[in-house]
């Protein structure tokens, strides 16, 4: 090789060194293949299921493996065979789906649950903290659990709960229809149709709250005909609701004096609200007792303790009771009701959470690049997270960011 040959290697090389380069991104996580167990629902009132066949199919075809509990699904009308069909493998003892790495289902798991569980898993369920005792927490963090409550989730930018959305929408619709029945000769009502026709006065509705379900409550009401008067307290609230709904819905301040007035012609009353500026609002006793004869009062703020002060929690098969000749609806699980569409709705948000888990390869890193999930969570490997419900039960917590540097 001669000289000039080497010369140009020479200046080949450097220019080779000298010349950017394509900026070298981290490698995201490998995959990691998950095991999943869903399990079905021993509380009488929980009918839903936390995966529906498409759900798991979803799952078994991106390389998961789902253990599913014999007649999961049966409340849902999902059949064996569907979940068979998706791909998910049945298992018979109970306990052995406690083996799993990602546990979900609807209801918070009972002691004897907790107890069959390994260690050092996931638990994907609803919380309902105000139904739980302090023995509960214990019994997670003596398995090292962490957990993921459905109410606690946020979406990708931490604004809202996609569950408590969805279902909030189910609750607020079908409590319009839920008040038709009790409206109606059939459960022994004062005989009126709910909405209007043709010569004859509509139904008034009033709903208090102006949130998801009570948007949904007066979109179903004034598409079936009725009168809506909807009460908030926030102007921006109201607002909005206007916009959505337009100039047919009856909109107010939520303030005791004209809640009262609005009580004395309702035919329906929706309760879709359970704080006010911090505070438990309730409609006090006296207004509720010079409401219309049959009147149907459908109290969805039941989870937090009610809107009416004459509310007591019932249940699908005990549902209704009369006090001052007023009805009572008062379940607090109303989305079980519909069971089906809850699950389907429940499976549309978990089957893409369980996916993103396993695409980031493992909780860990998920829950470090998505705030939505890393809200959600309130316990991690044993160690409570969430200072409320520390409080509440007597129990160190720690803030999950710090535990996230930890580990």
């Amino acid at each position: 090789m001669n000289d000039s040959s080497n010369a140009r290697q020479a200046l080949n090389f450097a220019k080779s060194v000298l010349l950017p380069k394509e900026e070298m991104l981290e490698v995201s996580p490998s995959h990691r293949s998950l095991t999943i167990a869903v399990l079905k629902e021993i509380d009488p009132d929980e009918n839903r299921v936390a995966m529906a066949p498409h759900a798991v199919e979803l799952l078994v075809n991106n390389g998961h493996k789902v253990f599913v509990e014999r007649n999961a699904g049966s409340t849902a009308n999902f059949l064996d065979v569907d979940y068979s069909e998706a791909g998910g493998i049945f298992v018979e003892d109970a306990k052995e789906l406690y083996q799993a790495d990602i546990i979900i289902k609807v209801a918070p798991p009972t002691l004897q649950e907790i107890s069959w569980m390994k260690g050092s898993q996931v638990l994907i369920s609803s919380l309902l903290v105000g139904s739980q005792e302090p023995a509960y927490m214990v019994a997670l963090q003596e398995k090292k659990i962490t957990a993921i409550a459905f109410e606690y989730l946020r979406d990708s930018l931490n604004r809202y709960s996609p569950v408590t959305e969805s279902m909030s929408e189910i609750s607020g619709s079908a409590s319009i229809l839920i008040a038709a029945e009790y409206l109606s000769n059939s459960n022994h009502g004062k005989g009126e149709m709910l909405g209007g026709i043709a010569g004859v006065s509509p139904s008034d509705i009033v709903v208090l709250g102006a949130s998801t379900a009570g948007e949904c409550a007066a979109r179903t009401a004034l598409g079936l005909g009725a009168t809506v008067k909807v009460f908030d307290s926030s102007i921006e609230k109201l607002g909005e609701l206007h916009y959505k709904l337009g100039q047919q819905v009856f909109t107010s301040i939520l303030q005791p004096r004209v809640v009262h007035k609005a009580l004395k012609t309702a035919d329906v009353v929706i309760g879709a609200l359970s704080y006010v500026e911090g505070h438990r609002y309730m409609v006090c006793l006296d207004s509720i007792m010079q409401m219309k004869p049959n009147s149907v009062i459908v109290d969805l703020g039941m989870d937090h303790g009610g809107c009416f002060e004459s509310s007591e929690p019932t249940t699908l098969n005990n549902p209704t009771f009369k006090k001052f000749n007023i009805v009572h609806y008062c379940v607090p699980n109303i989305p079980s009701r519909v069971s089906r569409t809850a699950s389907y709705a429940l499976s549309n948000i978990f089957g893409p959470l369980l996916i993103e888990i396993g695409e980031s390869g493992g909780l860990q890193q998920l829950i470090n690049e998505n705030i939505g999930v890393r809200n959600g969570i309130y316990m991690y490997n044993g160690i409570l997270t969430k200072e409320a419900i520390g409080k509440k039960f007597g129990i160190t917590s720690r803030d999950i960011d710090l535990l996230m540097a930890a580990f």
